[in-house]
């Protein structure tokens, strides 16, 4: 990926004035606040680790945020969790949320990573998607994210649900059930592929899914609409320490990689190779309002192609889609970051 270089007093220094420690909103209550969020999945990803980083970093102290994640077992789990008021913040991969949200009345106010971070893993005797056809493919579960990404690299090859065959897997069995040869393909976060591979040198990355659909949104922060109206200074609190944590990560390679490999239980090596393949190359974590209009419209052109993603129709983005909290943030933290083609 072609890449704008910068001196480096430039990057430093932009990135300082990015981390430093910012007031918080005048409207912000006085006094510690604790927020319950849930995350997808019942370990966290690469791609969803700016939590880990911001705790780790005193972004939330600054705040005076107390943050208590659950991990639970997909996306649709964390809606459950916002919906019924368990969770005051939730994260998912932006289907679910864009196919319930009006119905819900929830509303999306921010994202973790909004660059895809997976691939399609399968054995290096499969070349190219079209040798999927007869082939076992792991799943979690029909119209959830990693069975969306499958669909969408067999759909590439022109073949549909009937020339392949799915196998549920739960949320930690893929890189198991792949080593073991249950399954020919799984959809991977980039550190599980490192170390799939790592494992089995007969393993590769079929498919990026980025450079699949570059355009399409990952990973969002939404909420009850009832829960803003009342928290909406929380809320503020907590995107800001969320965008200090994404422009920490882009400079701060060092500290962020032992950070995240504790936090995703993988070794800090895979974690190091997957810092370079997500922050490096891709640019996965938003430094600045991270939702971009045109990505939500072509995110929802992929899952109308798709299929049965949008039980309530076409959403209104514009009334899904909160970005006045996050045009706050970025004001409070000096204005956006530019000079960098990753910096979005």
């Amino acid at each position: 990926m072609k890449r704008h270089v910068l001196s480096v007093v430039a990057v430093v220094g932009v990135l300082l004035a990015g981390c430093a420690s910012t007031p918080r909103p005048a409207n912000a209550p006085q006094g510690p606040t604790t927020i319950k969020i849930s995350l997808p999945g019942l370990k966290p990803a690469f791609a969803q680790s700016d939590i880990a980083v911001a705790q780790a970093n005193g972004f939330f102290a600054q705040q005076q945020l107390t943050v208590q994640v659950q991990g639970l077992s997909a996306g649709t789990a964390t809606l459950q969790s916002v919906i019924a008021g368990d969770s005051d913040i939730g994260g998912s991969s932006v289907e679910p949320v864009l196919g319930t949200a009006a119905a819900a009345g929830l509303v999306v106010i921010g994202s973790y990573a909004d660059r895809l971070p997976v691939v399609l893993e399968t054995p290096s005797a499969i070349a190219d998607p079209g040798d999927l056809k007869g082939k076992n493919l792991g799943i979690q579960s029909v119209g959830a994210f990693r069975e969306i990404m499958t669909r969408a690299v067999y759909q590439s090859a022109h073949l549909t649900p009937g020339d392949v065959h799915y196998v549920s897997v739960a949320d930690t069995g893929y890189v198991g059930y792949l080593l073991t040869h249950k399954i020919d393909s799984a959809v991977l976060q980039q550190e599980q592929s490192i170390d799939a591979e790592a494992r089995d040198s007969g393993l590769h990355a079929l498919t990026d899914l980025y450079q699949l659909w570059p355009d399409y949104i990952y990973g969002t922060y939404f909420v009850k609409s009832s829960w803003l109206a009342s928290h909406r200074d929380v809320a503020i609190r907590f995107l800001t320490a969320i965008t200090q944590a994404h422009r920490f990560i882009y400079g701060h390679r060092a500290i962020v990689v032992p950070q995240i490999a504790t936090a995703t239980g993988y070794p800090a090596a895979e974690i190091d190779k997957t810092y370079t393949r997500l922050v490096e190359q891709n640019g996965v974590f938003p430094v600045n309002q991270g939702l971009d209009p045109e990505r939500f419209t072509f995110t929802l052109a992929c899952m109308r192609q798709i299929g049965g993603l949008l039980p309530n129709g076409l959403p209104d983005l514009d009334r899904v889609i909160d970005r006045s909290l996050m045009d706050t943030v970025v004001t409070h933290l000096g204005g956006p970051l530019t000079g960098d083609s990753r910096w979005h």
